[in-house]
């Protein structure tokens, strides 16, 4: 540990709190819970129980999760430095040099690694290191040259749901998991584009392609409102097909519709759109479907 920790050393010396908090920007801690917990859905709703080796998947998926953070901030270090929203990230700031980032993300995924394969099936494994594959060889080096690559990349978002639901046994041919994985697969997309309204001109500014050099920021606004209509329209499918408890469906139709009721009314009805609150209601969703998923699979035991 303290080899691994005297890599974060630099221009500079790090006292260990700031250590640690290289390390969690680096593995973009308030993401990869996120994608854990997405996976501890898969795992649940299979298995119907929380048990040890739901927490063990989860903790190797968290791994695997902030060593595909840490090698995107490896691979875009040199555009992140361009960017008045990346500048200060630990690469360019100096905070930790790239050999030493690289060192961290290798020792992350072979921690994640061994858990997943002393806990869980080998499928896990391989869905894991196939998330990690979508994300760092395809999503992140296509952005270079692709407006578009968010599609590809929104694979990252479906996948983890069913490394839980492979971990507990269950089918990758089942219908259940592969509606919960389309649902978060199209709730990315909106995902993604909002962020583009958000930070556009700095993609372009880092001479990276952004769809605002193909369209409008009005024409972006109205077509992630159709992706969001999508987005809400697989939710509806997993209320209906995956979902029994009627309390569970309540609550979710319920933010679904004011989801529904308030970007409608953001989009169509007021001069400025305001992106960020729209970015956070859209992520409550994601949250919100993967919290009640695991209520409704647990209250059936």
């Amino acid at each position: 540990m303290e080899g691994s920790l005297s890599m974060l050393e630099t221009n500079k010396t790090l006292d260990f709190k700031q250590q640690l908090k290289v390390i969690y920007e680096l593995g973009k801690v308030r993401i990869s819970l996120p994608i854990a917990l997405s996976a501890v859905t898969g795992y649940v709703l299979m298995q119907h129980v929380m048990d040890a080796q739901g927490w063990l998947l989860a903790l190797g998926v968290f791994l695997m999760s902030c060593s595909s953070s840490v090698i995107n901030h490896w691979q875009e270090r040199n555009l992140d430095a361009q960017m008045p929203r990346t500048k200060d990230r630990p690469i360019p700031s100096g905070r930790i040099s790239a050999n030493g980032a690289l060192m961290l993300a290798v020792g992350l995924a072979l921690s994640g690694s061994v858990i997943l394969l002393v806990s869980s099936p080998v499928m896990a494994l391989v869905l894991s290191w196939v998330t990690l594959f979508f994300y760092n060889g395809v999503y992140t080096p296509m952005k270079k040259f692709s407006a578009f690559a968010v599609i590809p990349g929104s694979m990252v978002g479906a996948l983890p749901p069913l490394i839980g639901w492979t971990a507990a046994g269950g089918s990758l041919t089942s219908e259940s998991i592969l509606i919960v994985a389309a649902f978060f697969f199209i709730g990315q997309i909106p995902h993604f584009w909002l962020l583009l309204l958000m930070f556009g001109e700095q993609y372009q500014k880092a001479s990276m392609p952004s769809l605002n050099q193909l369209f409008s920021n009005d024409q972006i606004k109205r077509v992630t409102y159709a992706w969001v209509l999508t987005t809400i329209a697989s939710a509806l499918l997993v209320l209906f097909f995956v979902v029994q408890s009627r309390i569970v469906m309540f609550f979710l139709i319920f933010y679904i519709f004011y989801l529904l009721f308030s970007l409608t009314l953001a989009v169509f009805m007021q001069k400025e759109f305001k992106v960020r609150p729209a970015f956070y209601k859209l992520n409550f969703l994601y949250l919100f479907m993967m919290i009640f998923l695991i209520v409704d699979s647990l209250v059936k035991t």
